[in-house]
């Protein structure tokens, strides 16, 4: 059976590397194939083409809804052009792959400007309004990112004699688009995996809109749908690091260990904390298929990684990971009218909802409830000022603080609160708030955003360096 294999941006920025590990290596004839790779854009192309994931400086995209002027988007394009013509220079040292590269992503680019100088012109008519097709350009000017690397794979494969075949699911030049399950399955269909290695777009152009949805986490909704639709033995994501204990950076490459298996409620527990292993919704769909996932570092091919699949229970109850989060804000409210009335905090939520403010987890007593919050703090500020307004005798508060999580596939450890509360005690570290459910998971800890890196310190020495569980190999 075949495998579905997804690599992220950074990954392919190292080209050589993986070219020489994970699409060829050792592999010969037959061991080249049964295996689909979904790819992601290089590194920091997305960031060109759309804003920037993190600083928020801005692309194409932000500059063509923004702008007042066509020059302005149109500069940054030609400066998205440029970079990418560079990188084909730095991939293909031969004229014929280079010329092939750089006429197929400069056809896209120059595709894409003829577009949106039309639709900028069509809009200046009050009869036709932009913000109504703005998400079309986002996903049409993402999909530039994954076409040209997936282009440039296939190109690299067939230059070493690998039989490779580029699926583009970008729907370019499409009459019109097709469902996302249909997406998949019709751009598949009839291909013999065991005489082709497949390339695909980490971005498909459906009906749907993915971006509307997943906005720049689609490439896995793809890789995810992939495996379910054509029935792979096994989907592997590989990464730049191994699923370890804990963060090597804040405990010490010496002491953390890499996660041999867990399931896919592990994988949900981190992503609720904003450390994905995957993206939810693309863990849904593997489960739903029966598929295991396998997490790989992309630069240590011969390692097993992690496997993740759905009934999976460590062999003894104890702590695989110790992760959280400090970007977050408690957002306490107190009203003495909520007490006995259950639906107090819908219109809370709702709101925070609308604001774009992920909730990570809430607690609550007979008068008060608070919601550990992610996001800006201008959102945050407005959602005060609206509850306040709608709620005029209640009092809110906001807190900076951090989690910090233990999470195993069975955490029914005797005395772990015990032992959690002496560690964080023994490193001089207050608890403000500390939940663990009756499924027994996750066990999170509240605390002061400044004692955050102590708190993850302390918990895996507590926790998890003294055992020596059969579930986890020692990261060498």
């Amino acid at each position: 059976m075949h495998t579905v294999e997804k690599i992220g941006g950074t990954s392919m920025s190292r080209f050589d590397e993986v070219l020489n590990t994970l699409f060829i290596g050792q592999r010969r004839n037959s061991a080249l194939y049964n295996r689909i790779f979904v790819v992601s854009a290089y590194g920091g192309m997305t960031n060109l083409l759309l804003e920037h994931k993190k600083s928020g400086e801005p692309g194409v995209y932000e500059r063509f809804a923004d702008a007042h002027s066509e020059d302005a988007w149109l500069e940054t394009l030609e400066q998205v052009r440029t970079s990418m013509l560079a990188k084909n220079a730095e991939l293909f040292t031969s004229d014929y792959e280079r010329q092939a590269a750089d006429r197929f992503i400069t056809g896209r680019i120059n595709d894409a400007r003829d577009c949106m100088l039309n639709l900028q012109q069509l809009c200046s008519y009050g009869h036709f309004q932009l913000d109504g097709q703005l998400m079309k350009v986002r996903e049409m000017l993402a999909s530039l990112g994954e076409a040209h690397s997936a282009f440039n794979t296939v190109l690299a494969l067939k230059k070493n004699g690998v039989n490779a075949r580029l699926v583009d699911l970008t729907g370019w030049n499409q009459s019109e688009p097709k469902a996302f399950q249909d997406m998949i399955a019709d751009s598949f269909a009839g291909i013999d995996f065991s005489r082709e290695l497949v390339v695909a777009t980490g971005y498909a152009h459906c009906s749907e809109g993915l971006m509307s949805t997943f906005d720049r986490g689609y490439s896995e909704i793809t890789f995810a749908q992939i495996a379910a639709s054509t029935g792979a033995g096994e989907a592997i994501i590989h990464k730049e690091y191994h699923l370890s204990s804990a963060d090597p950076n804040q405990v010490g490459v010496d002491k953390v260990v890499t996660i041999g298996r867990t399931n896919y409620d592990v994988a949900d527990q981190l992503s609720n904390l904003g450390m994905e292993a995957i993206h939810p919704k693309a863990a849904r769909t593997l489960r739903r298929a029966g598929i295991q996932l396998r997490i790989k570092n992309a630069f240590e091919p011969d390692h097993g990684g992690t496997t993740i699949s759905q009934n999976y229970c460590s062999e003894k109850p104890c702590v695989e990971i110790i992760a959280g989060r400090k970007d977050v804000f408690g957002l306490e409210v107190f009203d003495q009218e909520m007490l006995g009335d259950v639906g107090y905090d819908i219109e809370i939520t709702r709101l925070l909802k609308q604001l774009k403010l992920y909730v990570v987890n809430k607690d609550s007593d007979a008068n008060s409830i608070t919601y550990y919050t992610s996001g800006s703090r201008k959102a945050l500020t407005r959602a005060i000022r609206l509850i306040k307004e709608r709620y005029p005798m209640a009092e809110v508060h906001l807190h900076n603080i951090a989690i910090v999580s233990a999470i195993g596939s069975d955490l029914k450890v005797k005395g772990i609160l015990a032992k959690t509360v002496a560690a964080l005690a023994k490193a001089d570290i207050s608890i403000q708030a500390i939940h663990q459910s009756i499924r027994q998971v996750e066990m999170q800890c509240i605390i002061n955003e400044e004692d955050y890196d102590a708190a993850v310190v302390a918990l895996h020495q507590a926790l998890i360096e003294p055992e020596n569980h059969g579930d986890v190999i020692v990261a060498a």
